[in-house]
């Protein structure tokens, strides 16, 4: 090792402690999934080989015969990796130069100056997109003293080693985002430029707000470039293919099926269903408030050659060709998919917070967000008695509402929120209709599948039921930015003519029919729902489908003569490049299939 770089020998962690949470670590075979169970590993199978361990990534570099880049996502742990690669070089007796990138990082206190306006001052969830690139955090001079020795194997690496301008093969290392925040939990990483760990929930607001913007650029610029992809959540036992199998599958991907890979979260409010209804995860745990079905700026997609699987984040898709997934929407959301489908658990568990979500207007000048958090509740599945929290009494005062509520989070006092916010009946296939500004929240004993805009964060709690988060500690409530976005005419009848949707049969033939579930004129996404006995065909007409399997057992999907399998409660996506795709039921009982996508007077 050279001196640029701290001794991997010298950086010991025990494994146990790598991330804190319960959740499995994705394996790196697949297993057979139980036939019409729900796969919380979906894969996208390719025909191009995926390679495991660093011995053989090692082989690969060594083969090369020139020096190398090995660029990378935030949240990678580059000592261990480092230390496991260098072993495989020693066992074949080449002797690497290391060359950190982190050497040319401006200090410390000079990033922090540079991205403090993103950060959101002493705010403790909120903060600015960051509008920079990666190469703020670097300087410059010192970018461009970082040069290889004559006559050895040189291997700069790090986060943003591609901008010392090395010409070199690029080897890029991808986590995954749920990855990075089990061990930003674990206090075991640090934001880029960063000495050390800061308390998780600051990293996750500068992970979102400034890096993960800043790194997506630098990705994008990457890809077409990258000569190895590194999967590197299983730090002692990577995947890797080769960039041009990456390339080529993202371009196959585009134009057909996939799911993304869920994942799987508690809460101060969840509940059961996912427990019962979804196996493979650990139930060693209080209970499961979300699935993380498609959250298009965390998710991940696992490709799978023979038993092997290897995961890249999500968004790589859109980086790479945002046009052909996207379609007509591409020119509004470029690189940003729009659309987000979750689902939030209280079967057995508690109410969710009482809250609201800002304007576009609001988001924009606050939060550099292009669109808001637009929100439906779509019921997929619900107990007897289940109600959903939408929209005023007709009688609400402004005014007494806020004092109330800033009288319960000063005094720990109840409120009787049904004197200020209308309690509706829910049921099996209901559509509730939450556009930016209305007060909501879901009741115990519903399994929402929320369908909604992809921004995710930006809920604004103005009551909690008293509760603390899992951890003992009081939740954050944001009463004063909850009443400067709630709209108050959202009140008494308008509730229940505007936000419950009209479900009205559109098109229909001898075995199926199409529903059309009306949305807000504040939605640019549209909702409907297939339902077919047998086979039915379907047109992207140049946007992208965004679809769950909401009842029936199973059903295979076809796109360009490629079949996949989706089972009950599993979030898929048809790319627009895909043109058509056909629906054929596997089960005994009427398929239903929930569909959302871009309105086409949004694009």
């Amino acid at each position: 090792m050279s001196k640029n770089s701290a001794s991997p020998s010298d950086f010991k962690i025990d494994n146990r402690k790598l991330r804190s949470t319960k959740q499995f670590l994705i394996p790196a075979k697949k297993e057979s999934a139980l036939s019409h169970q729900y796969d919380i590993y979906p894969t996208f199978k390719i025909d191009q080989q995926i390679y495991n361990g660093f011995e053989s990534l090692a082989v690969w570099i060594a083969a090369q015969k020139t020096n190398i880049t090995i660029d990378g996502y935030s949240g990678v742990y580059w000592d261990i990796f480092l230390d496991s690669l260098n072993a495989g070089f020693i066992k074949k007796g080449i002797h690497v130069n290391w060359v950190n990138i982190n050497e040319a990082l401006k200090p410390e206190n000079v990033i922090n100056e540079i991205i403090a306006p993103a950060m959101g001052g002493d705010d403790p969830l909120f903060g600015k997109i960051y509008e920079g690139d990666i190469t703020d955090f670097f300087d410059a001079g010192k970018l461009s003293s970082l040069k290889p020795i004559e006559g050895s194997v040189n291997i700069i690496y790090g986060c943003g080693a591609a901008l010392a301008g090395w010409e070199t093969p690029v080897i890029y290392i991808d986590v995954p985002k749920n990855e990075i925040q089990f061990r930003s939990r674990a206090n075991k990483i640090t934001n880029l430029g960063d000495n050390q760990p800061a308390d998780p929930k600051v990293q996750y607001k500068r992970f979102y707000f400034v890096e993960w913007p800043a790194l997506n650029k630098h990705k994008k610029q990457l890809i077409p470039i990258i000569d190895v992809i590194v999967d590197e959540q299983r730090i002692n036992e990577i995947s890797w293919t080769t960039g041009q199998t990456l390339r080529d599958t993202l371009k196959t991907m585009a134009q057909n099926m996939f799911r993304a890979r869920p994942w799987f979260e508690p809460g101060v409010w969840g509940g059961e269903w996912i427990k019962h209804h979804i196996k493979g995860l650990n139930n060693d745990v209080v209970n499961y408030a979300w699935s993380f079905e498609l959250i298009a700026p965390e998710n991940g997609i696992i490709l799978q050659n023979g038993s092997e699987m290897l995961e890249v984040s999500l968004d790589t898709l859109f980086l790479y060709n945002t046009k052909a997934v996207l379609g007509k929407a591409a020119e509004r959301f470029g690189d940003a998919f729009p659309i987000r489908f979750d689902f939030l658990d209280t079967y057995n568990g508690g109410n969710l917070s009482l809250q609201c979500h800002p304007t576009v207007a609001y988001t924009k000048a606050n939060f550099g967000e292009n669109f808001t958090q637009d929100e439906t509740y779509y019921i997929l599945d619900a107990e007897p008695g289940a109600e959903v929290y939408l929209g005023f009494q007709e009688n609400i005062n402004k005014q007494e509402f806020k004092a109330v509520l800033e009288n319960s989070f000063k005094n720990n006092e109840p409120v009787e929120v049904g004197d200020y916010v209308q309690i509706l009946p829910a049921k099996k296939h209901d559509l509730f209709l939450i556009p930016n500004g209305t007060v909501h929240c879901s009741g115990k004993n519903n399994m929402v599948l929320e369908i909604s805009a992809t921004p995710y964060i930006f809920t604004f709690k103005m009551y909690d039921w008293l509760r603390p988060d899992l951890s003992g500690n009081p939740r954050t409530l944001n009463i004063d930015r909850a009443f400067e976005n709630l709209n108050f005419e959202r009140k008494g009848k308008v509730v229940t003519d505007t936000l419950i949707s009209r479900q009205t049969i559109i098109k229909q033939g001898d075995d199926w029919q199409i529903i059309n579930l009306t949305t807000h004129p504040d939605h640019f996404y549209a909702v409907e729902r297939i339902e077919f006995d047998t086979t039915i065909e379907e047109f992207t007409h140049n946007q992208c489908h965004v679809l769950s399997l909401v009842e029936g057992e199973s059903i295979t999907v076809t796109t360009n003569n490629m079949e996949q399998v989706i089972n009950y409660a599993e979030t898929f996506i048809i790319p627009a490049d895909a043109i058509s795709y056909t629906i054929t039921n596997q089960g005994n009982s009427r398929a239903k299939v929930i569909k959302a996508f871009v309105k086409d007077e949004c694009c």
